[in-house]
Order: structure tokens, then sequence, then C-alpha cells
């Protein structure tokens, strides 16, 4: 007989007809006649209860049946005459399929905190807060590509290792084939990067963006999903060395395009996990963040305010409110600053736009001011940036005037620098980084609990 899936049974009318299914214990209990097993497979939040009559099974079977153990279950399914759940499982036969010593099973009690399950990764997604938050996050993936699917855009595979940095930040993993104890040498004492693999010295991509640009300007609109790395020493509740980014680049798309298509991306997202992670979205709203399902709502139904920079930094000024951060023209601002805007000042999702060149990146587009560019933001609830993008500089004098202004190297830009010289265009994109969105749409506080398995500094295990 085939096995059923627990989301799929709990489904079914409870005809008596039977039923294999197979899981692992969440619990057991019972008396001196009768045990009552809770049964999950990770299909969904709920587990499904089998009932045994202990009469008719061998002592020795059942000590094997603890929390943790795995299971298959054979018998009959009806509707249950206890109270918390609609159907049980009666078992006419029972087989382990693996055993776990309740002496040292990690899971073996309730309520353990996240510090302790993120050292116990390879076993946190049996509990159901990380059942829930992996459905959630598989959803989220999925949804990303049918929303660019659906609107013609093309999934482009841009290279994790690259010559190349996109933010200019440094902070890269290096990618080497090279003996790090004999180092070759070049005349100056420097490491000879032609005796690598690649020729030159090479890193894991912090960003698939300038790739995904040269894809927009034959495609004309494409996304890019896919792992990123930052060698940043960073250990905050918001920062990954190895995190997932979503990146469309599109052609043709000014500023305003660009803003329209990051809401409208936004709420589509957020409307699909609210249709179809009911379930577990109840169940994190309950156990982790009562606020959660009511902020997902207010996303939805909220235009989110198009505000300028300069305006912005003026109404945190004139608002009396003590910032642990100052903040004045030309500062980046903190979480704190993009949270005041939205959660007090406006009551709805912020995107702040034209900000001072200083703090952006090379290549976003320049206003006439000679001041700012035509970069923008996402605020949200809760998390403040969400979405960071802009429009790009299509100028080649004016792109290249600024790369020579930051001292940036033309070496392992002239590819990127070329398509301003053939065929230009104006053109926009934005990044979404794939592990802020479920912090937003799981209600978890701390990033290293909506990813499998959370590289950071000193951590690579799993």
């Amino acid at each position: 007989m085939k096995s059923l899936r627990i989301v799929e049974l709990l489904r079914l009318p409870a005809t008596g007809d039977q039923v294999v299914v197979k899981g692992w214990v969440r619990t057991k209990r019972g008396n001196k006649n009768v045990a009552f097993i809770a049964l999950n497979d990770g299909s969904c939040v709920a587990n499904i209860q089998v009932v045994v009559d202990l009469s008719k099974f061998d002592e020795e079977l059942l000590r094997k049946v603890t929390t943790g153990a795995c299971l298959r279950v054979d018998g009959p399914l009806v509707e249950s005459v206890g109270s918390g759940q609609g159907l049980e499982v009666q078992a006419e036969k029972i087989e382990v399929y693996g055993t776990a010593d309740p002496e040292t099973y990690p899971l073996q009690k309730k309520g353990h905190s996240l510090e302790f399950l993120r050292e116990k990764a390879y076993l946190r997604p049996r509990t159901n807060t990380f059942g829930a938050i992996l459905r959630i996050r598989h959803a989220m993936a999925f949804a990303i590509h049918k929303y660019f699917n659906d609107r013609g855009f093309f999934y482009l595979h841009t290279p994790l290792i690259t010559a190349s940095d996109c933010e200019g930040a440094g902070a890269m993993f290096q990618v080497t084939t090279l003996d790090l104890n004999n180092l070759p040498k070049d005349e100056q004492g420097k490491v000879d990067y032609s005796q690598d693999f690649f020729g030159r010295q090479t890193a894991l991509t912090v960003s698939g963006q300038l790739e995904g640009e040269l894809g927009a300007m034959s495609l004309g609109r494409i996304y890019t999903f896919g792992p990123t790395f930052r060698a940043e020493n960073s250990n905050t509740p918001r920062h990954l060395a190895e995190f997932w980014m979503i990146e469309p680049e599109m052609a043709f798309y000014e500023l305003e395009d660009n803003m329209e298509l990051a809401e409208d991306f936004l709420k589509n997202l957020i409307r699909y996990a609210l249709d179809n992670c009911q379930e577990d979205l109840e169940f994190m709203n309950k156990m982790w963040d009562d606020g959660l399902i009511e902020r997902l709502h207010f996303v939805l139904e909220h235009d989110f305010k198009r505000l300028d920079y300069t305006e912005g930094i003026e109404i945190l000024k004139a608002s009396g409110r003590k910032f642990e951060f100052p903040c004045d023209w030309g500062c980046d601002l903190q979480s704190e600053h993009e949270r005041y805007l939205v959660e007090e000042h406006f009551k709805r999702p912020v995107i702040l736009i034209n900000y001072p060149k200083e703090i952006k990146a090379f290549y976003m587009k320049q206003n006439e001011d000679g001041k700012t560019v035509r970069a923008m933001d996402v605020l949200f609830p809760k998390i403040g940036e969400i979405i960071g993008g802009s429009e790009r500089e299509a100028d080649y004098g004016k792109l290249m005037a600024r790369i020579e202004e930051l001292g940036m190297s033309t070496d392992e830009l002239w590819w990127y620098i070329d398509t301003r010289r053939w065929g230009t265009a104006p053109h926009s994109g934005f990044g979404l980084g794939f592990e802020r969105l479920l912090l937003f749409v799981t209600g978890m506080g701390n990033i290293r609990d909506v990813i499998p398995f959370p590289r950071t500094p000193k951590n690579a295990d799993f």
C-alpha cells in the first residue's frame, strides 16, 4: 500500500480505510493500556496522532518508539475521539526504521532556545518552528520564479567566481588553487597570481548585478537568484557571510519604473505567502511574533510612499527623537531612522530616493544637481531596508568620470564599461536579500534562523 504524507492524510474523510503513514515521533504518551504517538513527516506543521493498543504489540518493539525515532505505521484512518485533532490512525502494524536514544537525542525536550538549535542545525528542521520556516522559504523561492516568469523575465545565471568587486567594499572571499604554504612571489615580493588557476586574483561574488546588466542590455529583462558572499566580520542579527540575492535588471526602465516593479514584486510575494502558507504563518504568529500577520496585511493595504532623501533627513531632524546615531544630510541612514519613517511618521512602507552620490555605488545614474544619484531603498516596518536599487548610469563619460573619481581600476571593469560604448540605453535594477525578505515574512529576529545552514564568522559547520 502506498504511503501518504500527513498533509494529505489530514484532508481525507474519516472512513476507516487502511492507510500507511511514515514520519518521526514528536511525542509519546499514554497509560498501561494505550499509547498516543504524535507523528510528523515535515509536510506540514500538524502531527497525525497514532493510537496504539499496547496489548497488540511486542513490548520490545514499543520500547524503541521514542521521541526522534522514525516509524512506519499501518492502520485505519478514523475520527478521533480526543480533543485537539480530527483524525487519528489506529495502529495495526508498526515498523521502526530508525531508533533515537532518549538519553542522547538532542531534541528530547521542548522549548529549546534558538541559540541551542543553531548549534544543532542538522536537526533543527525537525522542530515545528524550523519546519515552518523552511516551508515558507520554499514557497517564497517558488513565488519569485513564478513572478518573473509570468512577466516575461529571463532567469540569468551569473558567475559565482569573479575578478570584480561590484560594491567596491573589498570584503570578498578569495578563490585560489595556490599552495598557501608556498605562495609564488613576483619581483616585488607580491603574490604572483599569474600562476593561479585563472591566471589572476579571483573571489566569490558579492553580487550578480554587473553581469545581470549585460543580460538586460541583450534580453531586455532578466533576473538573477543565487548565493552571494561577503567576508565581513559582522556578528549581527542582520548579517551572513553566505546569503541569497534576487536581482532583476531591466532595459528601458527609469527610476519610476523601478519603484513600481519593486512595490508590485514585494506585494505579490507577501500575498502569495498569505494565500499559500496560512498554517505556517499562523504558527509563527502564535509562537514568535503576534504582530506578524497584521504586518503582512499592512504592507498589502498601503501604497508605498515615495520620499526624497533630503526631505527624509529634514523629517528625522525635526522629529524631536533622540536617535542612537545622529543623522545629517550625507549620512547613510540606520535601521532606527528607516523604521521611524515607516512605522511612526508615514505609517506605510517608504521608498527613499535620490541619495547623496558619496554614499552610493559608482554605477548609479547621477542627477543633474551633481550631488545625488537616482538610487532607491525600499523601507519596511520592523526591519528597515529590504530592497536597494537604482537607475544605472548609462552615459559612458559620466560613468568613466565616476570610476576615476573613486580611484577604481578599469582593468577589472572594461567589459562593463564597454556596454556604455555600444548601444547604451536607460536601464535600472534592484537587489532583494532573500533572507531579509524571510525575516519579514516569518517574523524571526535573527537572519541565522531563516537559512538552513548559516555561515557566519568562525562558523562553517554542517
